[in-house]
C-alpha cells in the first residue's frame, strides 16, 4: 500500500473515531431502550459511560419487571403495518406519453419492491425506529441480480437492492443537522467477514473477534467489549471479522461527482465518485432514506416513544414491588422474639407454620406478631396514576392496548373517538414512514435510469391482477414525482371504508338515472369492500380492456390478428390512445402495425353490424309475414 494510501486509512479511521465519541451518548440510550424493551428493566447508564445493571439495596426487596413498554410497542408497530404505503408516480404533463411512463415507473416501482420483499423489510425498519428512534434505508444497484447475459452467468443485468440499516450503522458528519442531504459526509460502518471482503474487493485483510454494534475489538476489551452488562441479543461478537468503513461526500470543487472511501481493516480498497446519480437534478447523493419515531430538534436520529415511557416504567416497577413487599410482611409477619427465649435459627428456618409447637424459656416473654398494618391506598392511587401516564405519553390508549373498551364508555361515537385520538398521535410517525418510501422510489426510477439503458423485462402484476411482462428501458423513465394511492391507511380501515360505502350505496349515489347500479361500478365496488375480483365477477368491458392493453404490447415486435369476438369498440379505443402516443409516432413500422390492427377492427366490426342489421331486418319481415 503507497503512503497517500497509508494516509487516507489514517484519515479515514480518525475520523471514525471522532464520529463515534460524539454519537456515544445517543447510543447509549439506545442501549437502555433495547434493555428495557427485552425486560431488563433494572439498567441504567453509569458514570463511567456504560449500561449496567444496579442491585438490591436489601436482599430481600423485591425485583420483578411488570413490562409495559413491550405491549405498547407492539401495539404501535400493529398500526404501523397497515401503513402499506403503495407508490405511484404521477405524470409531469397530461400528455400520453408522460402518462405511459409514470406508469411504467409505479410498475417498476411495485416490481422491484415484491423482489426484495420489502413488506418485511419495512416490518424490521419499524421495529428499528420504534426502539431507537431512526432506521435507515440503503438503495443500491446490484450487479449479482438480474438476468444472466452470459452463458456462464458471470456478468448479469444487475437489479435495485433494498437493504434495512439500523442506527448502529450510520455515523453523520454532524450529529445537530436532521437532514440527511444538508450532512457534507456519511460514514456506514459494518462488520464483516474477512472472505466476503476478499470476495467483494480481492483483497487479504487480517480478522478479528468484533463486536457488531459498539464495533469494538472483543478481543481486547473482553468478550462484548465496553458493554459488558448487556445482553447478548443487544450485542454480539464477531469472530474472523473486518470492519468495513464507507464514507461518502457530497461534490466538492475538488470532487465534482463526490466521493466514496471504503476501508476494510487498515487497507483501502475503493476510492473514487460517489457511483449512482440520484439526487436531485442529475446530482450524485447519499443511497440512503431516513426513517424516525420522533423528530427531535437538533437530532439527526430523533427520538423514541420508548426512551420517553423509560421514567414511568422505573417508577411503575417500584410502587408494584413496594407494594408486594408491604403484602409479604402482612402475610409472612414480623417476630418479635426476647433474646435467648427461643432457638432463633429453627424459627428463622422453619418460620410458624400451622400447628407449630414453638417452646420458649421458662420466665421470659413469649414471641409476638408485630402489627405490619395495611396496604396505603397512596400505592394504588400511583399505580392508576401511572397507567393513564403510559397512555399519555405513548398515545396508546386502553381500547388498544387491551383490546377492550372503558367500563365507563358505552357511546360508539366516543370510541371511535378515543381511536382517532391513537391514530392522530401515530400519525407522526406514519408520515416519516412514508416519506422514506417516496424517497425509496425516487431512488429505485434514477437507479434504473443510470444503469437500464438497454431494454430490459420485468415481471409485474397488472391493474386487474394479473401477471404481465413489461418492457422498458432508460428512455421510458421521464417522471419522478412520487405520491400514493391513498392519503392515510391507519385511519382508512376496511369496516370503516365498508361503513363509508354502505352509506353512499343508501343514498343512491352509485345508481345511474334507471336506479341500478351498472356491473362495472359493482365490480368496483366489491374491490373498495375488499373483496377483490370476487367470484371472477370482473365484468367484461374489463376483460376486453386488458385484452388490448396485451395487444398493445405484444404490437411492439409483431402483428396481431383480432379476433371476432371482441368488443371492437373498446379494442379502437385503446389502440389509438397507444397510436397517437410518442413512442408510436416515433417508430414508423410500430406505428404502421397498429395503425392496420385498427382498420381490421374497424372491418370487424363493420361487418358485425352488417350482419346485425339484416338479421333484425329479414327476422322482422318473417315475423310480420
Amino acid at each position: 500500500m503507497s503512503k497517500v494510501e497509508q494516509e487516507i486509512v489514517s484519515a479515514v479511521l480518525e475520523d471514525f473515531k471522532k464520529r463515534q465519541e460524539a454519537r456515544r451518548p445517543v447510543e447509549l440510550n439506545w442501549r437502555l431502550n433495547m434493555n428495557f424493551v427485552i425486560g431488563n428493566q433494572f439498567s441504567e447508564i453509569s458514570a463511567r459511560g456504560d449500561v449496567e445493571e444496579y442491585g438490591r439495596q436489601y436482599y430481600w426487596q423485591c425485583r420483578e419487571v411488570y413490562n409495559h413498554i413491550a405491549p405498547i410497542l407492539e401495539t404501535r408497530l400493529s398500526k404501523l403495518a397497515r401503513v402499506k404505503a403503495k407508490a405511484s408516480v404521477r405524470p409531469s404533463t397530461p400528455d400520453d406519453s408522460d402518462r405511459a411512463s409514470a406508469d411504467v415507473a409505479t410498475k417498476l416501482i411495485q416490481a422491484v419492491s415484491a423482489e426484495n420483499g420489502f413488506s418485511s423489510l419495512m416490518s424490521e425498519a419499524n421495529v428499528w425506529s420504534e426502539v431507537t428512534g431512526c432506521v435507515f434505508y440503503k438503495i443500491t444497484w446490484d450487479t449479482a441480480k438480474g438476468m444472466a447475459l452470459t452463458a456462464d452467468g458471470s456478468l448479469k443485468e444487475g437489479e435495485v437492492r433494498i437493504s434495512v440499516c439500523p442506527p448502529f450503522e450510520i455515523f453523520p458528519e454532524n450529529i445537530a443537522v436532521a437532514d440527511l442531504d444538508a450532512q457534507p459526509s456519511v460514514m456506514h460502518v459494518k462488520v464483516m467477514g474477512t472472505e466476503d471482503v476478499h470476495r467483494i474487493w480481492k483483497k487479504r485483510v487480517q480478522g478479528r473477534t468484533l463486536n457488531v454494534f459498539s464495533f469494538e475489538n472483543a478481543d481486547v476489551l473482553g468478550g462484548f467489549g465496553y458493554h459488558a452488562t448487556v445482553p447478548k441479543m443487544v450485542s454480539e461478537a464477531r469472530e474472523d471479522a473486518v470492519l468495513v468503513i464507507e464514507k461518502y461526500e457530497l461534490p466538492t470543487e475538488e470532487h465534482p461527482d463526490g466521493r466514496l472511501l471504503i476501508v476494510a481493516g487498515d487497507a483501502l480498497v475503493h476510492d473514487g465518485p460517489l457511483p449512482y446519480v440520484n439526487g436531485e437534478d442529475g446530482k450524485r447523493g447519499y443511497p440512503f432514506a431516513r426513517q424516525v419515531c420522533l423528530d427531535s430538534l437538533g437530532n439527526f436520529f430523533g427520538s423514541s416513544v420508548v426512551e420517553r415511557i423509560i421514567p414511568v416504567q422505573r417508577a411503575y416497577n417500584a410502587v408494584k414491588n413496594r407494594k408486594h413487599e408491604f403484602m409479604n410482611r402482612i402475610a409472612m409477619g414480623v417476630l418479635a422474639v426476647e433474646d435467648g427465649s427461643v432457638d432463633t435459627e429453627a424459627l428463622e428456618e422453619e418460620g410458624l407454620p400451622p400447628g407449630k409447637i414453638l417452646v420458649y424459656r421458662q420466665g421470659s416473654t413469649p414471641p409476638v406478631m408485630l402489627n405490619a398494618g395495611s396496604v396505603p391506598s397512596e400505592f394504588g392511587a400511583e399505580e392508576e396514576k401511572l397507567l393513564n401516564e403510559f397512555v399519555m405519553i405513548s398515545g396508546v390508549s386502553e381500547v388498544t392496548t387491551y383490546s377492550q373498551v372503558p367500563s365507563n364508555v358505552s357511546s360508539g361515537t366516543a370510541i371511535s373517538l378515543l381511536l382517532e385520538q391513537d391514530d392522530t398521535r401515530i400519525s407522526l410517525t406514519a408520515d416519516s414512514l412514508r416519506e422514506a418510501v417516496k424517497r425509496i422510489g425516487r431512488h429505485i426510477i434514477r437507479l434504473y435510469k443510470q444503469f437500464a439503458a438497454a431494454p430490459r423485462m420485468k415481471r409485474v402484476v397488472g391493474e386487474s391482477g394479473e401477471v404481465e411482462i413489461m418492457q422498458f428501458s432508460a428512455n421510458d423513465l421521464r417522471s419522478e414525482d412520487v405520491t400514493f394511492d391513498t392519503t392515510n391507511e391507519i385511519e382508512d380501515t376496511l369496516s370503516a371504508r365498508r361503513a363509508m360505502v354502505y352509506d353512499l350505496l343508501n343514498l343512491g349515489l352509485f345508481s345511474d338515472e334507471s336506479g341500478a347500479i351498472p356491473s362495472r361500478t359493482k365490480t368496483k365496488l366489491l374491490e373498495i369492500l375488499g373483496f377483490g375480483n370476487w367470484e371472477q365477477s370482473r365484468d367484461t368491458d374489463e376483460a376486453h380492456i386488458a385484452k388490448a392493453e396485451r395487444e398493445n404490447f405484444e404490437l411492439r415486435t409483431r402483428e396481431v390478428t383480432p379476433d371476432v369476438l371482441d368488443d371492437h369498440a373498446l379494442h379502437i379505443a385503446e389502440h389509438t390512445r397507444l397510436v397517437v402516443s410518442a413512442p408510436c409516432e416515433k417508430d414508423v413500422k410500430f406505428h404502421d402495425r397498429v395503425s392496420a390492427h385498427i382498420g381490421k377492427h374497424k372491418e370487424l366490426a363493420a361487418l358485425a353490424q352488417g350482419v346485425a342489421e339484416l338479421e333484425k331486418r329479414f327476422g322482422g319481415e318473417n315475423g310480420e309475414g
